[in-house]
């Protein structure tokens, strides 16, 4: 017996979390009756329809993605701008864990695994993420100090993070930094570095736990190896613990 939600997500139809809207919505049937209860548990034998489409399991995949610029991680756009899923030849219904913003380049993961994508951006389970920034201004000691111990966004301090000064470039006044998270929240990097004065303007994320862009230019994928997305589980599992 497991929760419905947890099924539907396992199956590679979504996330988790867009399952339980789904299930809120009247959308999910489970041996013909519409379930609207979120801790519904089933069975292996039951049959679970999806908008009267019956669920099936689907084989696991998982794509390390290049993203480029002007391109949105999401799995439809209704400002008909370029999506992420477009950037990836399979038939298989994927989704980016996480997301980059349109004008933010770097490593993404996309997968059909829900549970996948749930250990991956949880922020329990201190999955780091490292970018690099191109900021306006010279990062000063007590303004760096201040994001590695965290600052406030929308009411509550960001977590500790890294960072490290790597260039600053006296004739353009700007700054490239190096800084490490093991958050997700809605354009963080940016407004981390707006809280201390400083606006960012370019950002590339370089790595995703040791997932790293070598190897991969702009546009380009390659599929993660058995061994890297076991390695992924059981670090997030264990950071969590």
């Amino acid at each position: 017996m497991e929760r419905l939600q947890k099924r539907i997500a396992s199956s590679g139809y979504t996330s988790r979390r867009k399952a339980e809207e789904l299930i809120k919505e009247g959308r999910v049937k489970v041996n013909g009756k519409t379930v609207t209860e979120l801790g519904y548990k089933v069975e292996s034998k039951d049959e679970i329809h999806i908008d009267e489409v019956l669920l099936e399991k689907e084989n696991k995949v998982y794509f390390l993605l290049n993203k480029p610029r002007e391109v949105v991680c999401t799995t439809e756009d209704d400002k008909h701008r370029k999506i992420i899923t477009s950037l990836i030849d399979t038939d298989l219904r994927v989704f980016p864990v996480g997301r980059l913003d349109y004008d933010t380049t770097g490593l993404i993961i996309l997968t059909n695994d829900g549970e996948f994508a749930n250990l991956m951006t949880s922020p329990k389970n201190k999955i780091e993420k490292v970018y690099i920034a191109k900021i306006n201004g010279k990062l000063l000691p007590n303004e760096m100090m201040a994001l590695k111990k965290g600052v406030i966004i929308d009411g509550k301090k960001t977590r500790k993070s890294r960072v490290k000064i790597k260039k600053y470039d006296k004739k353009t006044d700007t700054s490239i930094i190096e800084i490490g998270i093991t958050e997700g929240r809605n354009h963080q990097v940016k407004r981390m570095f707006n809280e201390v004065g400083h606006k960012v303007l370019k950002l590339k994320r370089e790595r995703i736990a040791f997932l790293t862009l070598d190897g991969l230019a702009s546009k380009e994928y390659r599929v993660l190896t058995p061994k890297e997305v076991k390695q992924l589980y059981n670090l997030a599992i264990n950071e969590s613990k």
